[in-house]
């Protein structure tokens, strides 16, 4: 199921001022952005062979998610769709067909510029409709060059929700998004506890309220690839960081932070202490206080799971994580290793 998120080509950039795709009706779009008075067809205007110049024609989607069928994108989100020529040929216009279950939705019109492999054209879309899209890049044939297009990619515009029992496409998605931002989550295609989990860490990351429902509010920044834990010490090598207003715990290695996971710390009258500090015992197993797989960094403080882990500071002073990851979180952390704890 895994697939990149780029379909059929590579690269990116150079993309013209948003579009949106209203309910069914076209929106405009002429050379390079410039509006139409409504949607027309490719024609193909006489030529003679020997003018033409021969190429190929090929399609990118960048933003949401693919799987081995379709293009997965939330609504009301802009995409970057790219068609690229080869060879370049100066002056030519490249138009992008936006299908759906009716037939044309809308067209638009980007000029073909130069790049170091060829020609590419660049068109922002905003999907606000629901349903599956076919999107397929042309260039008509001019006296310069040749009738080029595109295999044509399937687009699905979804407006998810998913809690605890869902299953199907769309928590897949999901959880290959979280995991892609650094979150801990399972990868199975149903909404379990880990997901839960998960999403709260990636709703506290992002300011929104301390749940582990995915809304929309949830999925429309996942399938963007945005909303990841950005780590205060980025250059400090492979340690962790407690970030105690979000209550979030991250392993941080090669300046991104890998694992992201749902933490509580000392309540007001035991609080936690804040500064740098190194690992120096583990504990392994569960003590006598309930501790699981303890790892201490100064002290008596230490991180080690717990049966009871709120979204608010509850603890003695430790650093609370849920039991299913304590176990995962302690073969990640090394004797000697830095943890920073910060407000």
């Amino acid at each position: 199921m895994k697939r990149s998120t780029a379909l059929l080509a590579t690269a990116a950039a150079c993309a013209l001022p948003g579009t949106s795709l209203a309910q069914d009706q076209p929106s405009g779009g002429g050379p390079a952005g410039g509006p139409v008075s409504a949607p027309t067809s490719v024609t193909e205007p006489p030529v003679k062979p020997a003018q033409v110049t021969a190429g190929r024609m090929s399609l990118e989607i960048r933003g949401g998610q693919s799987t081995r069928r379709l293009h997965y994108a939330a609504r009301g989100a802009e995409v970057v769709v790219e068609g690229r020529s080869a060879p370049f040929v100066p002056g030519q216009v490249a138009v992008l067909s936006i299908y759906g279950r009716g037939g044309l939705v809308a067209e638009r019109r980007a000029e073909i510029r130069q790049t170091a492999r060829g020609g590419r054209a660049s068109f922002r879309i905003k999907l606000d409709r629901r349903g599956l899209l076919s999107l397929v890049v042309r260039h008509a044939a001019t006296e310069a060059q040749g009738a080029l297009q595109s295999r044509a990619a399937r687009v699905k515009v979804i407006a998810p929700r998913a809690g605890q029992g869902a299953r199907g496409t769309h928590v897949l998605l999901l959880q290959r998004g979280l995991a892609r931002l650094g979150f801990a989550v399972p990868v199975t295609g149903r909404y379990d506890p880990g997901t839960s989990r998960a999403v709260l860490a990636f709703r506290k990351t992002n300011g929104l309220g301390r749940t582990g429902y995915a809304s929309w509010r949830v999925f429309s920044p996942v399938l963007r690839n945005r909303g990841a834990f950005r780590p205060r010490f980025p250059r400090a090598g492979r340690h962790l960081e407690f970030d105690w207003s979000r209550q979030l715990l991250a392993l941080v290695d090669g300046g991104r932070a890998r694992h992201v996971y749902h933490a509580s710390s000392g309540k007001a009258s035991t609080p936690t202490v804040f500064g740098t500090f190194s690992f120096y015992r583990k504990e392994p197993g569960t003590n006598s206080l309930g501790m699981v797989q303890s790892n201490y960094f100064i002290g008596g403080y230490a991180i080690h799971g717990y049966a009871s882990v709120p979204t608010y500071p509850a603890s003695h002073g430790c650093i609370r994580v849920p039991i299913p990851n304590a176990h995962e979180i302690d073969r990640r952390i090394s004797l000697g290793q830095k943890i920073f704890v910060y407000r």
